[in-house]
């Protein structure tokens, strides 16, 4: 509740739209007609892999009964809709290849979205038309113009949405964060903040082939550019190509920057400069930077963010986290915890070491509490959308410069890229007919 009242007190903006708790709704409001008052009735889009996660924790609250899955990959529906029954003894009444279906279910109250990121925006926006509140994926989309249009739905339609930066629901990232706001390391003048991923190695170059049977490739594709079928752009490693994601920048950015911005209390910088490339593996299949530093440009203080794939040692032998360098010491910020290393001047420290904080690791688990909780009591959740809004743009930022190979410019009063035509065709979506970018 802390974080909760913390939010709806300050001044927070992104994309031009203030935060600001949601009225007008009652805890029967937000449900289905058909649903009982201690019920959360649930729908997943996208159920191999994170979705699933998602909805298996969801689960795990005995208010929440899953009514509907939905995936365009016929073989995992199966699977998924048995181990919805495994877990609960029931299976879920309806499943669908059409995600616009699972929408149209008048009975079920929140949606779970966890289909790639070019995806988001369109199943987000129509959830919250037809009046259901949201759990969606990071990053929070594709382009910043779909930040700004998911954003102000969200808003339009007077929706909870949470978006699964789960660490804002992990207690440890918070104590820091405010560790750093009271000062306690003294005034900060860099913030590093890194994932090196051995786990994301070379991505072989593989032939066209025939979609698997049971796929709705079209559907996949959806908005994105008419393609054949390949196997290096399905699945997990869409991420790794534009049509559908930003790579390593926009998956671990937006956890690792989230908390950058919130220990700084700042908002998007005015200038951003992104430099990398295929370093690594230049004749891969992959198009995202296997290797990408960029520099977020404040008034007296730097962000820097530095991803790797295919390596894991990167600052303080940590595969990926956050060091704030302040003037009396160095706060190092994990998954796993957090501490204070003193700087040294002389032979004496100038403060206290703080050992190693363990976090407790409930974060996903937590963030789905928080979210059941406001879907109840109509306040804004840990993760709201225009958080979710801020830092998906702070890495597209980057992306967007590396691209272009020059430093790109923030108007935050209109909530767009100014003085660059080609860096802001970059932050545009464009969508494959029928599919149309929402009019909100």
């Amino acid at each position: 509740m802390d974080r909760r009242n913390f939010l709806q007190k300050s001044v927070i903006t992104a994309a031009g739209i203030g935060i600001s708790p949601l009225v007008g709704h009652s805890y029967a409001s937000a449900l289905g007609s058909s649903a009982p008052s201690n019920k959360v009735r649930v729908g997943l889009i996208g159920c191999r892999s994170q979705g699933y996660s998602n909805l298996n924790v969801f689960l795990d609250y005995p208010e929440v009964e899953c009514v509907a899955l939905c995936d365009v990959d016929e073989n995992w529906l199966s699977r998924r809709a048995a181990d919805v029954e495994k877990k609960t003894g029931r299976k879920p009444a309806a499943l669908y290849k059409d995600w616009r279906r699972l929408i149209d279910n008048k009975n079920i109250d929140a949606v779970i979205i966890g289909t790639p990121d070019h995806w988001h925006c369109l199943q987000m926006i129509a959830a919250v038309q037809a009046g259901k509140d949201v759990y969606v994926e990071k990053p929070l989309s594709n382009t910043i113009e779909e930040c700004n249009l998911m954003l102000r739905a969200a808003r339009r339609y007077n929706r909870v949405v949470q978006v699964g930066q789960w660490q804002r629901s992990d207690p440890h990232w918070h104590e820091a964060a405010t560790f750093i706001r009271d000062g306690k390391i003294g005034r900060v003048r860099t913030v590093k903040v890194w994932a090196w991923q051995d786990g994301k190695p070379t991505l072989p170059v593989k032939p066209d082939s025939a979609p698997p049977a049971g796929v709705d490739y079209d559907m996949w594709l959806g908005p994105a550019p008419r393609r054949a079928f390949n196997e290096n752009r399905f699945h997990y490693n869409f991420r790794f190509f534009w049509d559908y994601a930003g790579g390593l920048m926009s998956d671990w950015g937006v956890h690792l920057l989230d908390y950058a911005l919130e220990g700084m209390n700042a908002d998007l910088p005015g200038k951003t400069y992104g430099a990398g490339g295929k370093f690594a593996y230049p004749a891969d299949a992959m198009e995202t930077p296997d290797t990408l530093m960029a520099t977020y440009c404040y008034r007296d203080f730097n962000i820097i963010w530095d991803h790797a794939c295919g390596i894991n040692h990167g600052l303080f032998d940590k595969k990926e986290g956050l060091a704030f360098y302040g003037e009396n010491g160095t706060l190092l910020l994990t998954r796993a915890g957090w501490e204070v290393i003193p700087v040294t001047a002389g032979n004496a420290p100038r403060m206290e070491a703080i050992p190693f904080r363990k976090g407790e690791g409930k974060g996903l688990y937590r963030h789905v509490g928080d979210f059941l909780s406001c879907i109840k009591s109509r306040n804004l959740p840990a993760a709201d959308i225009a958080i979710g809004a801020k830092v998906a743009i702070m890495s597209h930022l980057a992306n967007i410069s590396c691209r272009v190979g020059r430093e790109v410019s923030w108007d935050s009063g209109a909530s767009r890229i100014s003085g660059d035509t080609q860096a802001e065709s970059l932050s545009q979506a464009l969508y494959r007919s029928p599919w149309a970018l929402p009019k909100i």
